[in-house]
């Protein structure tokens, strides 16, 4: 705000006047001045405090009464409750001549309105009104019956009150009578009405020093802006400000000591002031001596011409202590310098114009944000600056949008020599309101700092550093905000110190642009940092956590994604019916957020058909025609690419038999470690990948013995630019043959033989060692089709569950299998069998050759059955159906005791 220094005798400025002339009507408050004004607002908000004040004292108060009443009955209640004897009075064939005198007693020396003691069902034994003894007890009294304690708020004939009811408990713990005892809030309150005097008193008081104090400060107000109400003041300041600063003149005010009072912009560009320039002595601020004097003598001059640097000012000046104005003068500069030679300023537009050009093709090459910021900082060392800093702030760096109020992180630097004392590479860096950075980050324009030895708001950032830096011989500096759109980004510093002339403002221009190109290439690389990282995020919250739990298989595993891109590898351990496991092994071609999307649809479409217990063959039936739909799907609504190129590798183990089943779409086959250490590619048909169609998948079967271990994988482990698969395979052979049994140590030698310094694709690898389930913990039956034979199926499970020691399964078991082999010979067909698996479930299998499933549901009343399955599905953790071959396979497991 412009200082004014003319007289004191200003009058008040006229109201203002509509279109057509009128003037605008003013509130009561606006016709004040700001003095009034203000004094009314202090006025107010004393007494605004004053009665918040009185407010909160009056609601603390009941807050507090209101407690202390629920305390004293609850306490008195429950002493009462618990004294010597209450017990055998209530038992006693006149409760009341026992208890009256003792509980009038009490309640007299507890200070409450009254101790009432009454049986189970609420009946008075005592009261302080004899009338009222034998009566019924008004209140609630369910949670005290029940052995609990009830505090209640209740209006009362005696007032508003506060009652507990509090159980009396026998030796066995029984509820044998309940004791209440209740206070009015009347009794207990009391202290606001005490303390409201002295509050008031005290506000009435502050009140009075706080109205004395607003005088005294509105006199005074009153007095330095001589009556003026705040809209005059206003209009009157910025109109003097606007004038001042638009004027393409200089003009500078110095006062009576020779001290600078106000330099409007264009002075402030003439002479080069530093920031600070007002207030301090025209002596002192490193003007040429001639000039410095003129001002500081007050002489009245008229276009005197004076070489200032290099420019030609025409100045003027006038005293101002003429008709009793204050002592000082008024001096105007006008820049009057002839323009510079044409084919200098052309060869500097060349040069800029070329740096511009390079700043195009050279910065941007790569999107990762801190290679970015090195090469705007290599282009612009030594072509524009002899020095470059980058200061990025860290969410850039992460891909998210910056906080203004976070730190930042120099993420580049380059330099014409070195030793220079600036903030290195990698430094957090949090710079002072008063730096030019932080101005150039608060106000998103660029700030030009001609000379540091004249900027005490760049020193004062670090005043050992920034002294370090002068020496150094840095001397100009020019600050960039990197901004793109609406987001500031960070900032780019440009430090001259080999050339001796300081930058000036068209240099500040060319820096401007220079950033800007830059700032695009800066805001992609974040952005496609942050889409990266959502990838990233995306792919491991689709992939699984944890393994589940199974006897089948003891299992390590391993998942590498890419360092460039994201891509859709994935695997699952699926636990299935009958103690069997399913491996998965999944690839979807092509990286980003559509491959891992990809990769979560199929794989949950894997989760959804392994559920029905399918083949290999069939589950990957279903899913290449999943995958057909999906790519058919997006072609019509112009999305993202086709799915083609997914691959999957499916597999089943049964530790019973110890088969393995297999099938593939287009992945590359397992490999097997037999326990002696042979290592062999099992011949299992490839397939086409998931979405092209028109031929059936085949399954391989296979028997493993106890102890092997099958591997499974995608082809990032064995395939890249720099070998082909087959030689892949070679290498996996040879680590595998060299690994010992144990699956983590197999993971670990595949990956240290196999993996590449920078993997181009995902890689997941599964090495799963068989176990097999004992002929001890598998035990069958064939059943005749013979409702008779229910009953010798039933006494063969109850010998056997009592080898195995899990007699108190028996009742269930039994239960379960009757229903299940009564309904296979009444529905299916021959021969039924019965199988019981002791594995970390007890399992049921019923067999039949019917393919026939049976179905949940809700028998009527009058149905004679129907009710079987129901009676399963309660007793069992879960049961379903199995297709096989031969027929069906009803199942049932139930945890173990």
């Amino acid at each position: 705000m412009v200082r004014l220094l003319g007289r004191s005798d200003a009058r008040p400025a006229r109201r203002p006047r509509d279109p057509k002339g009128r003037r605008t009507p003013e509130t009561a408050l606006g016709r004040r001045s700001l003095a009034a004004q203000v004094f009314v607002l202090q006025v107010v908000v004393v007494l605004l405090l004053v009665v918040a004040a009185v407010v909160a004292l009056v609601l603390q108060a009941r807050h507090d009464t209101t407690q202390e009443a629920r305390n004293r009955s609850l306490a008195v209640a429950e002493t009462f409750a618990n004294s010597p004897g209450i017990v055998a009075a209530l038992r006693a064939p006149h409760p009341t001549v026992l208890l009256q005198p003792r509980a009038e007693a009490a309640r007299e020396a507890a200070d409450v309105d009254f101790i009432v003691v009454m049986s189970t069902d609420g009946i008075r034994y005592t009261h302080p009104k004899p009338d009222r003894i034998g009566k019924k007890f008004v209140g609630s009294l369910k949670a005290a019956q029940d052995g609990g304690t009830i505090v209640e708020e209740i209006d009362g004939t005696i007032g508003r009150l506060v009652q507990a009811v509090v159980p009396v408990k026998g030796p066995d713990g029984k509820v044998v009578g309940l004791v209440s005892a209740g206070i009015t809030t009347a009794r207990v309150g009391g202290n606001a009405d005490r303390q409201l005097p002295l509050v008031l008193t005290t506000a009435a008081v502050a009140l009075v020093l706080a109205m004395g104090g607003t005088a005294l400060v509105s006199r005074r107000l009153l007095r330095q802006t001589h009556g003026l109400g705040p809209r005059e003041m206003t209009r009157m300041y910025e109109h003097h400000d606007a004038v001042l600063h638009a004027v393409r003149e200089g003009v500078i005010i110095v006062g009576g000591e020779g001290d600078l009072l106000l330099a409007n912009d264009e002075a402030q560009r003439l002479l080069n002031l530093p920031p600070d320039a007002e207030r301090r002595s025209v002596l002192a601020l490193g003007l040429d001596a001639d000039m410095a004097a003129l001002l500081a003598s007050g002489r009245e001059v008229t276009d005197e011409v004076r070489l200032v640097g290099d420019r030609l000012l025409a100045i003027n000046q006038r005293p101002t202590d003429v008709a009793g104005g204050p002592a000082g003068s008024v001096a105007t500069l006008r820049d009057s310098t002839e323009l510079r030679a044409l084919s200098g300023r052309a060869e500097a537009t060349r040069e800029r114009l070329d740096l511009l050009y390079a700043a195009g093709v050279a910065v941007g090459t790569s999107l990762d944000v801190s290679r970015t910021a090195e090469e705007l900082a290599e282009l612009a060392v030594p072509r524009f600056a002899d020095f470059a800093t980058v200061d990025l702030f860290d969410a850039v760096l992460e891909g998210e949008e910056p906080d203004a109020r976070a730190t930042l992180r120099r993420t580049a630097m380059c330099a014409v020599r070195k030793g220079a004392p600036l903030y290195a590479v990698g430094e957090r860096i949090r710079f002072v309101d008063s730096a030019p950075q932080a101005r150039t980050l608060l106000s998103g324009r660029p700030v030009l700092e001609a000379r540091l030895t004249r900027a005490p708001g760049w020193r004062a950032q670090d005043l050992e550093r920034t002294e370090q830096v002068v020496e150094f011989g840095i001397h100009s500096l020019i600050t960039v905000p990197v901004r793109a759109g609406s987001l500031v980004l960070g900032v780019v510093s440009f430090w001259r110190s080999e050339r001796p002339a300081p930058f000036d403002a068209e240099e500040v221009v060319l820096a401007e642009e220079l950033v800007a190109r830059a700032a695009v290439s800066i805001d992609n690389a974040r952005r496609f940092t942050r889409e990266h990282g959502m990838a990233v995020t995306l792919q491991r919250s689709l992939l699984p956590r944890s393994l589940p739990e199974q006897g089948a298989l003891d299992i390590a595993y391993r998942y590498l994604p890419a360092q460039a891109g994201v891509g859709g590898d994935w695997f699952d351990v699926l636990p299935l019916s009958g103690a069997r496991v399913a491996l998965v092994v999944g690839d979807v071609v092509g990286h980003g957020l559509h491959a891992a999307a990809t990769m979560g649809r199929l794989r949950t479409a894997v989760h959804n058909f392994s559920s029905l217990d399918l083949a290999p063959e069939e589950l990957l039936g279903l899913l290449d025609e999943l995958v057909a739909r999906i790519d058919q799907d997006e072609t019509t609504d112009g999305g993202a690419a086709p799915v083609t190129g997914a691959t999957c590798l499916y597999a089943i183990y049964d530790p019973v038999s110890r088969r393995c089943s297999l099938a593939r779409a287009g992945h590359p086959p397992p490999a097997l470690v037999h326990p002696d250490g042979r290592v062999e590619y099992p011949d299992v048909p490839a397939g086409l990948p998931l979405g092209l169609g028109g031929l059936p998948f085949e399954t391989a079967e296979l028997e493993l013995a106890e102890g092997s271990r099958l591997v499974l994988y995608t082809d990032g482990l064995v395939e890249d630019r720099g070998q082909d698969i087959d030689t892949g395979l070679e290498r996996l052979r040879t680590a595998l043959g060299r690994a010992d049994g144990s699956p983590e140590e197999t993971c670990r030698a595949v990956l240290e033989s196999l993996l590449p310094a920078r993997p181009n694709d995902d890689i997941a690898l599964i090495v799963a060692r068989t176990r097999a389930l004992g002929v001890d913990r598998v035990a069958e039956w064939e059943v005749p089709m013979d409702p008779a034979a229910v009953g010798e199926v039933r006494a063969a499970v109850a010998r056997q569950l009592a080898r195995w020691e899990l007699e108190e399964l028996s009742f269930t078991t039994e239960l379960i299998l009757s229903e299940l082999v009564t309904n296979a010979i009444r529905y299916g067909g021959g021969p039924v069998g019965v199988r019981l698996l002791r594995d970390r479930t007890l399992i049921c299998e019923v067999s039949d050759s019917s393919n026939t499933s049976p179905h949940l549901r809700y028998a009527a009343m009058t149905d004679e059955g129907g009710r079987g399955l129901f009676l399963v599905a309660q007793l069992t953790d879960r049961w379903g159906t199995r297709y096989t071959p031969e027929g069906k396979v009803i199942w049932a497991e139930q945890p173990l005791p």
